[in-house]
């Protein structure tokens, strides 16, 4: 836990392990308000359905309102993963080491820290969240209701997951329950923290990637510093207060029509246990149902705290 930035970073000026080169720098950005927004409470279900593929043709992102998550319980799961965050490491690394398989962990940058050049400028918490009742006991403790506010939480996001995910099959000709039913049976819950940075000029707090899971859903509240890559330039992502970005992984382009999902490189498939991971290879010339985003954060919020569900991330061949 010695390299966890919450740990260190009011006591030095910006490492130069976390100085990136000038050209992956964040720069000024204009704000993505094309960002596609669905309400997922309107009475057109047609409508809905019709608005998410094209969202996810064109962007592979899109925000969502009226999900039905209520904002009394978004705000209550906020509030536990700040508090989390705010332990102690020698707290942080006792909550995050009752499974001895690893199920619940705490790391800083990406799971390459040791070998990767350059460092981000975050520290993650990820938990696996399904089936609740065989992870929920390697969960943390503190705070005290960490476990019942993140159990109700994740089970919300599950529905909207597969709220969505049936949505797109139905538009690509597939049954409903296509998704949900072969890729969705694994969660992992992941808690980004980007503490205050002495120069958020130099650091990104997570490079492109594109997500190799089926669907990530981020709860982005008032963290500016998401970044989709379209049209070759990168715009910002407006938060919206209470509405989720869903953004669509690279696994999902497995299905669709045709075959069984497969193909997904040894590289991959380790790097998907994380649900920010550095860009995949994505082998073979398959047809993809939606486009598979590149995006980043930059310049979060001093102090800030994002939280994201994805689903489907360990599908196999």
């Amino acid at each position: 836990m010695e390299h966890l930035v919450s740990s260190w970073y009011n006591d030095r000026s910006l490492p130069e392990s976390y100085i990136l080169p000038p050209e992956d720098r964040p720069g000024m950005l204009p704000l993505g308000k094309n960002i596609p927004v669905v309400d997922l409470g309107a009475h057109d279900q047609t409508d809905i359905l019709q608005q998410i593929l094209e969202a996810s043709q064109e962007f592979g992102m899109f925000q969502v309102i009226n999900h039905g998550v209520p904002s009394n319980l978004i705000d209550e799961a906020m509030c536990v993963f700040k508090e989390f965050h705010a332990l102690s490491a020698e707290e942080k690394a006792i909550e995050t080491s009752k499974d001895p398989n690893k199920s619940c962990y705490l790391y800083t940058s990406t799971h390459n820290y040791a070998t990767e050049k350059f460092h981000f400028w975050r520290d993650g918490l990820l938990h696996h969240c399904n089936p609740v009742e065989k992870y929920i006991q390697f969960w943390p403790e503190k705070p005290p209701k960490y476990r019942e506010v993140v159990a109700i939480y994740t089970a919300e996001l599950r529905n909207v997951g597969f709220r969505i995910l049936e949505f797109i099959a139905q538009g690509l000709g597939l049954n409903p329950d296509h998704f949900s039913s072969e890729l969705g049976e694994n969660q992992t819950l992941l808690v980004n923290h980007y503490p205050p940075c002495p120069d958020p000029s130099l650091t990104l707090g997570l490079g492109k990637h594109r997500d190799p899971v089926v669907i990530n859903i981020l709860l982005q509240s008032d963290v500016y510093g998401l970044e989709v890559f379209k049209d070759e330039e990168w715009i910002g992502v407006e938060p919206n207060p209470y509405a989720f970005v869903v953004t669509l992984g690279v696994l999902i382009q497995y299905s669709g029509g045709v075959g069984k999902v497969g193909g997904v490189s040894k590289e991959s498939e380790e790097e998907s246990k994380e649900s920010f991971a550095t860009t995949p290879s994505s082998g073979g010339e398959e047809r993809r149902p939606a486009n598979m985003p590149l995006v980043k954060v930059a310049r979060a919020k001093e102090g800030a705290v994002s939280m994201t569900l994805s689903l489907g991330f360990a599908a196999t061949s």
